[in-house]
């Protein structure tokens, strides 16, 4: 997922820090051969060895200083480096003219909604725009929903690596996994036999026959034969809104409300899964989503439209 903040912050830090520690040591040799050069006395021969050693002591003296000045110099050059990459993942602020008001605080900047709920987007009856406006995370909960409601007991996890699997199916009458499901919220893209390979893998590797491919795009030709062909029952768009038609007035309504959970609109982070806020480079001026709990987590996404 890459370093976060502080895993970078320390790798810069010990980049510098061997120059501290030569410093350091050339330091501490500096005192200690001005120490011995005061105890040779009693002989004109120790006499002149002290005398030799303070002679060249300014040697030492002027590398070691060096080093820590080179210490501190690299520091604050690598510092300001970490400031600048820190910097893309800021919060985009509004553009003013210079006759504009003050911009308030940014503590007052964060209290207001930064990510308003887009107008329209709620949905009141089951159509295609329900899966257009609702992130990923909002779709997985909804196809689970969809199979607890057939009769499944189900499991799934809202972030991290889930295996290949979004969500186990059990059943009362089995011991085990009956079935896995793999999920897509996919809006101009079509699911082909690439995918469809690749979640038979998964199936193989967890010991299961039978799986369920949901997507709210389209499979191809080929990726619906290789299904059918391999135990997956793939169901598309059009496939899960007739699936939800057949369920109870009082279901359809369940779903529609679990589907407008929450801040739907907004995707929730794989890696964390807390929801993400929308961002603004400061080199081209894109916009995108990032995890809210930047910068500890780095993970970002495109914006659609954007």
């Amino acid at each position: 997922m890459g370093r976060n903040f502080r895993g970078a912050r320390a790798a810069r830090q010990r980049k510098s820090e061997p120059f501290l520690a030569k410093g350091i040591q050339v330091l501490g040799l500096t005192a200690a051969l001005w120490l011995v050069s005061l105890f040779l006395k009693g002989s004109p021969a120790l006499t002149a060895v002290s005398s030799g050693l303070r002679s060249i002591l300014w040697l030492p003296l002027t590398i070691g200083l060096a080093l820590l000045a080179a210490h501190f110099a690299l520091k604050k050059l690598l510092a300001a480096k970490g400031a600048q990459a820190a910097d893309d993942l800021a919060p985009a602020q509004p553009t003013r003219e210079p006759s504009a008001p003050p911009v308030a605080p940014p503590s007052l900047i964060r209290a207001q909604p930064i990510d308003p709920e887009p107008a329209g987007g709620r949905q009141t009856h089951w159509s295609p725009e329900v899966f257009a406006t609702i992130e990923w995370r909002r779709f997985e909960a909804l196809v689970e929903a969809l199979f607890a409601q057939g009769g499944f007991e189900t499991r799934s996890q809202t972030h991290g690596a889930d295996g290949g699997v979004d969500i186990w199916l059990y059943s009362r009458h089995a011991q085990g996994p009956v079935s896995v499901v793999q999920c897509k919220h996919w809006h101009d893209k079509s699911v082909g036999v690439k995918e469809m390979r690749e979640f038979l893998g998964v199936m193989v590797s967890k010991g299961v026959k039978r799986g369920a491919y949901a997507t709210t795009s389209r499979f191809t030709t080929d990726a619906l034969e290789f299904a059918k062909a391999n135990g997956i029952n793939a169901q598309d768009g059009d496939a899960l809104l007739a699936l939800i038609a057949r369920r109870t007035p009082e279901q359809q309504t369940q779903l529609l409300a679990l589907a407008h959970e929450g801040e739907y609109w907004k995707p929730t982070c794989a890696s964390c899964g807390v929801k993400m806020s929308e961002r603004m480079s400061h080199k081209d001026g894109s916009r995108f989503w990032a995890c809210s709990d930047f910068p500890r987590c780095r993970r970002t996404m495109p914006m659609r439209g954007a």
